[in-house]
């Protein structure tokens, strides 16, 4: 049993300004702020002790996170994952549990990064967990951009796929079956941190597109949480608009 308080956690939000579909996403505004100010502000609402850094490859970006008052660090512009990005920086700055959390993220729930760290700090022998939540939208089973994750006994993931996983068979016999969605933050110890980079992708992350595939391949297990946390990211720019009218609403106390 691990001793919470003294768990040293830092998150680190990967912020890549050379996206394909959305060039300067961070740095996108959204409700009068930059896209990463609204990460960073919803990161430190975190109950738990934790330590924020903001790593990007790009000039601005990194201006931006000062501006506003956040830790930022410059990280080679090379990475072809958000996992690479935070290896590096873990590679640098020590610390017990590292949690990931994406920079497309405006409305991250501080409890599911709460959830995350307490169950690594209540458990030694985790080395990786990510939470997900019940699906309860119907036509996101099918939907290829929400990954569907399904566990074994124990809580960790079998596999997380686009495909809708369980797949029902036998539909006339009126199967209830839960579908699960995964989203994507993640915990990692140090030593399974480090060692990311040096995994051979395989065939099933390359297929799936997939980068959480490349731990299962290479033997890794990774704890799910389960949370009531439903991810809203910012994919493209029409994004922005839905992330608003969620913010507009949460702060209307008509609703």
């Amino acid at each position: 049993m691990s001793n919470l308080s003294s768990t040293k956690v830092l998150i680190v939000i990967p912020a890549r300004y050379a996206s394909s579909r959305f060039p300067g996403k961070p740095l996108a505004p959204i409700s009068g702020k930059p896209m990463i100010q609204h990460v960073v502000d919803r990161v430190r609402q975190a109950q738990q002790q934790v330590n924020v850094v903001v790593a990007t490859e790009d000039d601005r970006i990194m201006e931006a996170a000062i501006a506003f008052g956040a830790e930022a660090i410059m990280t080679r512009p090379d990475h072809k994952t958000g996992t690479d990005r935070v290896a590096e920086v873990a590679a640098h700055l020590k610390a017990d549990i590292y949690i990931n959390v994406q920079g497309d993220e405006p409305l991250i729930d501080a409890g599911t990064i709460d959830a995350v760290i307490e169950t690594m700090a209540e458990d030694e022998s985790i080395q990786l967990a990510t939470p997900c939540s019940a699906i309860t939208h119907q036509p996101d089973i099918m939907d290829p951009n929400v990954v569907k994750a399904v566990m074994d006994f124990d809580g960790n993931a079998l596999y997380f796929s686009r495909a809708p996983i369980p797949w029902v068979r036998d539909t006339g016999a009126h199967v209830a079956a839960r579908h699960t969605k995964h989203i994507g933050l993640y915990g990692y110890r140090r030593d399974a941190l480090l060692e990311f980079p040096t995994l051979p992708p395989g065939e099933l992350e390359r297929i799936e597109q997939l980068e959480q595939l490349r731990w299962l391949e290479n033997g890794f297990k990774i704890r799910v949480v389960e949370t009531e946390y439903d991810a809203v990211s910012v994919d493209v720019p029409a994004d922005i608009a839905k992330v608003e009218k969620i913010l507009a609403s949460a702060s209307d106390p008509e609703n």
